[in-house]
């Protein structure tokens, strides 16, 4: 089974988790959360980050959620699993594509789950707005 690594400033994270949970059901197991926050220090950060990467190494794959590019989880992250197989680190996490992954972990394989994942990332972000007006507009001519 493919496992799942979320790590975020804050307990945003947590959140991410507790809704895709509300929405495709329990995941008992393979998902571990590691908030960040400026009362660690980055070498308690980095040990954390570490220690829930080698529980949930598999040889499935692990794919890692951070919140955005450039940030202190991504900068801990990319160093620790650089030239480890069958570990993906995907930034910008949304809830879309944690319920992606959850739905799909056990029936897609690593490198298809994290390219689904990120496509249904992407595709979950629109001007919802506009998205429904065009479609709302009426014909005004023939």
């Amino acid at each position: 089974m493919i496992n799942f690594l979320i790590v975020t400033h804050g307990d945003f994270g947590a959140y991410l988790i507790e809704a895709a949970e509300n929405i495709v059901g329990p995941q008992p197991e393979g998902v571990l959360f590691v908030p960040l926050s400026n009362r660690l220090s980055l070498e308690e950060a980095r040990a954390r980050i570490s220690t829930a990467i080698a529980r949930l190494e598999s040889p499935d794959g692990l794919i890692l959620l951070i919140d955005m590019l450039g940030g202190t989880p991504g900068n801990i992250i990319l160093p620790l699993v650089r030239n480890k197989p069958r570990v993906a680190v995907l930034g910008g996490c949304n809830l879309y594509m944690l319920i992606s992954g959850f739905a799909q972990r056990r029936n897609l394989p690593f490198e298809q789950l994290s390219e689904k994942m990120l496509r249904d990332g992407i595709k979950s972000i629109s001007d919802v707005k506009q998205l429904f007006m065009a479609k709302l507009r009426p014909i005004t001519s023939f």
